[in-house]
């Protein structure tokens, strides 16, 4: 049990800014186990940022609301997977080889395709949640869908890991260590952590088990999309996973209980 606490505090430290015990550290070792529970930081991220839009949505309108809980989430990871997802856009938009786009994603510069393709995400996500969101005026209802939304869109990056190879030779990055090994506990704990708030929603209504469809159909694009470019996988193509998978969930949601 002590060695999971560790391997727990270990995902947090790594994906989020929140305050872990001092005897964390990235272990190698504990750095692969804690995919495991990359979804659960999920429900971390989720629940406080609903909590937040909870909050303000009493005294100001849901569009401001739903700014105030999209600065919680990138306050609470750091901006780690929109960072990723601006990399993605620079090094793929910029690059025509393997060597281009890995050396592009590896500049902390932000150019003109990480500018604009994170300025669009972050525009759709928030017209999705505003979509979402303004009907809704129960507590768990709100934090069901953000815990849903970033739990699920975390365990489809994480599947990536399961199923492609990590493409980055050096031992630089910080993905590294995530990428080498991973064993049956990492995609069971992954998927139960992942699927297990969809468990809510189905048991309210049934039909939305069906947001697995578009949130995994973009996933295996966009896996498919860097196998050919790039052979495999690297952090960055993680991150801009999540945040894609995520705004999916949100347009699905809206999809479903409007159409279905």
């Amino acid at each position: 049990m002590k060695k999971e606490i560790a391997i727990f505090f270990t995902a947090v430290m790594f994906y989020t800014r929140i305050p872990c015990p001092k005897n964390i550290t990235h272990h190698p070792d504990y750095l692969n186990k804690a995919t495991r529970y990359f979804p659960l930081i999920g429900w971390i991220v989720g629940a406080i940022s609903g909590l937040v839009f909870y909050g303000f949505s009493q005294m100001l309108p849901v569009s401001i609301s739903v700014i105030l809980s999209m600065i919680t989430g990138i306050l609470i990871t750091g901006a780690f997977h929109e960072d990723g997802f601006a990399d993605v856009c620079d090094g793929f938009g910029g690059g025509w080889t393997k060597e281009k786009i890995l050396k592009i994603m590896k500049d902390s510069a932000i150019g003109a395709y990480g500018a604009i393709g994170i300025l669009l995400l972050l525009l759709l996500k928030y017209v999705a949640l505003v979509e979402v969101l303004t009907s809704q005026t129960n507590l768990i209802n709100i934090l069901f869908i953000f815990i849903t939304a970033h739990a699920m869109s975390r365990w489809a990056a994480a599947t990536i890991i399961f199923t492609h190879d990590y493409v980055r030779e050096d031992e630089l990055s910080k993905s590294k260590p995530i990428a080498k090994t991973f064993t049956w506990k990492e995609v069971v704990g992954s998927a139960f952590w992942g699927l297990l708030p969809l468990v809510y929603w189905v048991s309210i209504n049934y039909k939305v088990v069906f947001i697995l469809l578009p949130v995994f159909t973009f996933r295996g694009h966009l896996a498919r999309y860097f196998k050919k470019w790039i052979g495999g996988y690297t952090g960055d193509c993680l991150g801009a996973t999540q945040q894609v998978c995520e705004v999916v969930f949100y347009i699905s949601l809206v999809v479903i209980w409007r159409f279905i």
